[in-house]
């Protein structure tokens, strides 16, 4: 009897020990995330055009080492996958598609992880990279799988400014007026996030200016 008591203490105490060390495992790398996330937010808000390019170069390889210490973490991959993502439409040309290929990658990764996506923002970003990245045999771009990315985002978050504008500015360049209208005007409308504010509300103005251009 002692030694079955004994053997269920230690194991009790040896879950006891997985559960603290889970919090402070994922605390180290949500703190990672939060830093991240805020200096991209102010890089692509208020950064001067001609440093953003650097700064996302320089966030880009932080990302990097981030998601090779935390493989299995869609959090990490997810913004990895959006820096990357912002990096390759700053540098432009096709000297970017190898950066948007990563970024495709890492973001459909994160999905295997995480299928909702971190609330959708990884099917957000695929589709801004399937629809401007160029087509075969230069790219991977591919207007139905952006369509379906978009949808999917939707089905998620469906008042999202983020999703609303990317998808009115895909719907635009489709010649669907009438449909990018309406979703500009749902960005307009939309919900920014508090994790999001600055990113979201730049957004929110851009599809007033979209609005005005359809």
């Amino acid at each position: 009897m002692r030694a079955t008591r004994l053997s269920r203490l230690l194991i009790a105490a040896a879950l006891g020990s997985t559960l603290v060390l889970a919090p402070l495992a994922a605390s180290a790398y949500e703190g990672d995330v939060f830093s991240l996330k805020n200096r991209w937010e102010h890089t692509v808000t208020q950064m001067p055009a001609n440093q953003r390019q650097s700064a996302l170069k320089s966030l880009s390889s932080e990302a990097e080492q981030l998601a090779n210490q935390y493989p299995s973490e869609a959090e990490v991959l997810i913004w990895q996958g959006i820096v990357l993502a912002s990096y390759a439409r700053e540098r432009g040309g096709l000297g970017a598609l190898g950066t948007a290929g990563d970024a495709r990658d890492v973001l459909e990764r994160a999905i295997e992880i995480d299928p909702q996506g971190g609330n959708g923002s990884a099917y957000v970003t695929l589709g801004a990279l399937y629809d401007r990245a160029p087509g075969r045999p230069l790219g991977f771009g591919n207007s139905n799988t952006a369509e379906r990315m978009f949808q999917r985002a939707l089905e998620i978050r469906p008042d999202g400014i983020d999703v609303n504008y990317y998808y009115a500015t895909f719907l635009k360049d489709e010649g669907n007026t009438q449909a990018a209208r309406e979703h500009a005007q749902r960005a307009v409308n939309g919900n920014a996030r508090e994790s999001r504010q600055a990113s979201d509300e730049a957004l929110r103005r851009e599809a007033e200016k979209l609005l005005g251009q359809l």
